[in-house]
């Protein structure tokens, strides 16, 4: 039982650190700030939320992230990302993250 409370509680609390995370970068992209850059931390089984959006934006084309969400499609969560490309189109990336357990 102990486990099982322990489990959801990481759970409950990892999910909201990568809205904040992107939050943050939103602000600091709207202030006119340089991000800087992280590395990738390779995840076995999938990408977290912050790690599709960093791989998103690296991909040249990228003026701004619009959203950022995800979505639980069978086993797996995909990330479902809404971008700017430098030319004013809105496109939405998807990107394979964790499995669901």
């Amino acid at each position: 039982m102990k486990s099982l409370i322990a489990i959801i509680t990481c759970i409950l609390f990892a999910l909201p650190a990568a809205a904040f995370d992107l939050e943050a970068d939103l602000k600091q992209l709207a202030n006119g700030d340089t991000l800087v850059e992280q590395p990738l931390v390779v995840v076995q089984d999938g990408m977290s939320l912050s790690q599709a959006v960093d791989s998103v934006r690296r991909r040249g084309n990228v003026e701004r992230i619009v959203s950022a969400q995800t979505k639980v499609e069978g086993d797996r969560e995909v990330h479902h990302i809404r971008y700017m490309t430098k030319d004013g189109k809105v496109r939405t990336a998807k990107v394979r993250g964790r499995r669901v357990r």
